[in-house]
């Protein structure tokens, strides 16, 4: 009987049950997902690459992106800014400053334009701020400046229902130019400024001082490059005509400015690029009897406007 109990005791009792969890696992997962959604899969990455590239040249399309915020620094630069109505958003007084004409005409200037906030700061802060600039105690504050779009200065034009007059600058580097043809296609009624994004002038302070303020109504648009922009505007139906000192067509021959135009102006030392240069419809001069080499981005610009203004008007 004691044997017995030991061959009855070596026998399993009851054991714990999977659950059916043995059984869901050999049921399998169903088809293969395509690798486009399988996670971390090569294609899948790329498919996301592909949307993000996707998504991004919407985004360009609706605008041509934002500058970044710029400081003017030191009391005289402050006080002409102010004047010039160059937008402000902050004006950083040093705490303790000598109260002088140029200190009292810069408050005085930021509360009449009105949002722009006044900030008192110790000299370390505004030191700080400037790299150690020589700031004399008055910190100007910028904003980035909205820049449009190509196509936008386009639609405005039919909007006003009116044939496009665009300036397109081609390596100009100094603000005090690119606001001079601001200023200049203002007034004989252009639609707008197209500049490049690299290498090239933006709107800062000093190219809204000499845009005189028509900055605020004159749109300046900003190309990821030049050369596909020209040839955009060509697809849109829209005469390319660059200003060169050895271009084919005299400006008082060229009919191309009775009707939609964009004219390309070139940097006063190099000119036209050769890319941009080649895009061009017609390459035209302006006659110089006084026998000067090459004019300013600002002047030449303005020669032109001026004439297809006449003949539109």
């Amino acid at each position: 009987m004691a044997a017995n109990n030991r061959r009855m005791s070596g026998k399993k009792g009851a054991q714990v049950g999977s659950g059916g969890q043995r059984r869901r696992g050999l049921e399998g997962k169903g088809p293969t997902p395509p690798a486009e959604m399988r996670k971390g899969h090569a294609k899948q990455r790329a498919a996301q690459a592909k949307a993000r590239r996707a998504t991004g040249r919407t985004t360009q399309r609706r605008g041509g992106g934002r500058s970044t915020s710029e400081l003017v620094v030191g009391r005289n630069p402050v006080v002409e800014a102010l004047r010039e109505g160059v937008p402000a958003s902050t004006l950083y007084v040093q705490q303790f400053i000598d109260n002088d004409e140029r200190v009292r005409e810069a408050l005085q200037l930021a509360a009449e334009r009105g949002g722009i906030n006044l900030m008192e700061a110790p000299r370390p802060e505004l030191d700080r701020m400037t790299n150690n600039l020589n700031h004399q105690g008055l910190v100007l504050q910028v904003p980035p400046y909205e820049y449009a779009h190509p196509e936008d200065l386009v639609a405005n034009a039919h909007d006003e229902g009116q044939d496009p007059l665009i300036v397109a600058l081609d390596g100009v580097t100094d603000p005090r130019n690119l606001g001079a043809v601001v200023r200049s296609v203002s007034a004989f009624g252009g639609h707008g400024v197209v500049v490049p994004e690299r290498r090239a002038a933006g709107m800062t302070a000093g190219a809204w001082k000499t845009s005189a303020g028509t900055a605020a109504r004159t749109p300046v648009a900003r190309a990821t490059n030049l050369t596909r922009a020209l040839e955009a505007y060509k697809k849109a139906g829209i005469a390319v005509v660059g200003l060169a000192a050895d271009g084919e067509a005299e400006l008082g021959a060229l009919d191309a400015l009775d009707g939609p135009v964009v004219i390309v102006v070139g940097s006063e030392g190099k000119g036209l690029s050769r890319l941009v240069g080649e895009t061009c419809d017609f390459r035209v001069r302006i006659p110089m009897p006084g026998g000067a080499e090459s004019l300013n981005a600002g002047v030449a610009a303005g020669i032109v406007l001026y004439e297809a203004a006449r003949r539109r008007g």
